[in-house]
């Protein structure tokens, strides 16, 4: 027997928001339908994508009733860009829908019910809050359905922009963007007008040659940028002329730098960076202290969210100046020179090379001398003979990548048994999934979500832990 084909489900409630910012609802039969391109209150008749046991995966044919909860999205590119999927949904419930998503998974996946749940710590700033942005070019832009079915000969497919979602060889033809500050918008279009009308040639993604490749555009909270372009082959003379018609038009631009990559794919993180103008990095300032943001840096993109973040990470971990505090996914060692204020010491381990020397420089340029950072695979270098060979823990600070500590970190972590942890997430799935693990030896005390970027459904989650 086939299969059906194209089912209807007609006046679906949506009532809640679920993971990946899919709104929630319930079909007749009493399965849960995830809506895509629908907010919590819509009533929508929606198309089946996937049938599971449990659930449908739907996407929204029409909208009978709207959402008393959406808004007018600000950007001309909704629903085709792939990002700030949630700009139609006011920001008052966006922050409830990510507070609600965060409980939900402690309670559900890490099995844990009695802990204190403070409000979560909402952006000042709705828009226009990241200090860092990455666009592609292309030589065939993604086109509009009215393009595709218009009869008349499309001329000008040169993009600069971003991929469109689950189609790498596409992209979308940027002409606003609300999530990064002036000048921003303009450096993008510059460039785009630069090339467009010298000639330069905007990379083929399908067949790998072209000249322009990808462009980043960073910023400091000072209000200073950094250039970064990658070319898929040297064109010195051309490259010299766009870079001198940016430095001459934008006086923001305090360094330009730039890296040649044949490669297949777009990361940064092996290639050589060439300096053409400035010091090659960007000076960060957070509280007092200091740091060189270079082309290959981490650094988080909300940067006042961020402070916020670091702010209380350091409020919960209530140090008393005698503590050795063990910082695990150190990072550039930010976090851990928040600590060493108040720590007797801060041991910090991170797996990535650069980011060990950029934490090392950082506290040399700080006047930090009780912060030591090992390098190493996480599971492998905190073994117990590192424990052997160290201070036992006060306290822990983990901030993991999305996909939560590994097993084996865990169980070191029983084994240090510090008195408290801290542990900052980015992805409150994976962090109960640990919080599970942990739960029989400490007391989940509090959790502070923090939305670091609204008009998405991602969230950040600080949870607070005791040893019992």
């Amino acid at each position: 027997m086939k299969k059906k084909k194209n089912i209807i489900l007609e006046n679906i409630k949506l009532v809640s928001a679920g993971a990946k910012g899919v709104a929630v609802g319930k079909a007749e039969d009493g399965k849960t339908v995830l809506v895509s391109g629908a907010v919590p209150g819509d009533l929508a008749n929606v198309r089946v994508k996937k049938s599971k046991s449990k659930y449908y995966e739907a996407e929204v044919l029409e909208i009978m009733e709207k959402s008393p909860f959406r808004v007018e999205p600000k950007c001309i590119h909704f629903g085709v860009c792939g990002g700030c999927k949630w700009q139609n949904l006011s920001y008052e419930k966006q922050l409830k829908f990510k507070q609600n998503e965060v409980l939900n998974n402690i309670k559900r996946i890490g099995g844990i019910e009695n802990f204190e749940t403070l409000p979560i710590l909402g952006s000042e700033n709705e828009y226009f809050y990241r200090n860092k942005m990455e666009f592609s070019f292309s030589d065939s832009r993604w086109l509009t359905a009215d393009e595709i079915n218009s009869s008349e000969n499309i001329e000008h497919r040169n993009a600069l922009g971003f991929h469109i979602p689950g189609m790498w060889s596409k992209v979308l033809d940027l002409k606003e963007c609300f999530l990064q500050e002036k000048p921003s918008n303009d450096i993008r279009l510059a460039v785009k007008h630069f090339a467009q009308e010298n000639g330069l040639e905007f990379f083929d993604l399908k067949n790998q040659k072209g000249f322009l490749r990808t462009l980043m555009l960073r910023q400091n909270s000072k209000g200073e940028w950094m250039v970064l372009f990658q070319f898929f082959r040297e064109e010195k003379e051309n490259r010299e002329k766009l870079f001198d018609d940016l430095i001459k038009k934008f006086s923001q631009i305090k360094t330009l730098v730039y890296a040649i990559n044949p490669k297949s794919n777009d990361s940064v993180y092996d290639l050589e960076i060439q300096n053409y103008f400035g010091e090659g990095f960007l000076e960060e300032e957070m509280d007092g202290l200091k740091f060189k943001i270079g082309a290959k840096s981490f650094f988080q993109t909300n940067y006042h969210q961020a402070l916020n973040l670091y702010r209380k990470t350091l409020e919960f971990a209530d140090l008393k100046g005698g503590e050795t505090v063990y910082d695990l996914y150190s990072g550039t060692g930010t976090i851990a020179q928040f600590l060493a204020k108040k720590a007797k010491q801060v041991i910090g381990i991170e797996s990535v090379k650069e980011s060990v020397d950029a934490a090392a420089e950082h506290a040399k340029l700080n006047g930090i001398s009780n912060c030591t950072f090992f390098c190493g695979d996480m599971k492998t270098i905190f073994n117990d003979e590192f424990l052997q060979n160290h201070p036992p823990a006060d306290v822990l600070i983990t901030d993991p990548p999305r996909d939560g500590m590994h097993a084996k970190v865990v169980e070191q972590i029983l084994k240090l048994s510090p008195k408290k942890m801290v542990y900052v997430s980015c992805n409150s799935a994976t962090q109960a999934r640990d919080l599970a693990l942990l739960k029989n030896d400490y007391k989940l005390v509090k959790i502070l979500p923090v939305d670091m970027f609204p008009q998405t459904h991602h969230v950040e989650n600080i949870a607070v832990l005791e040893r019992f």
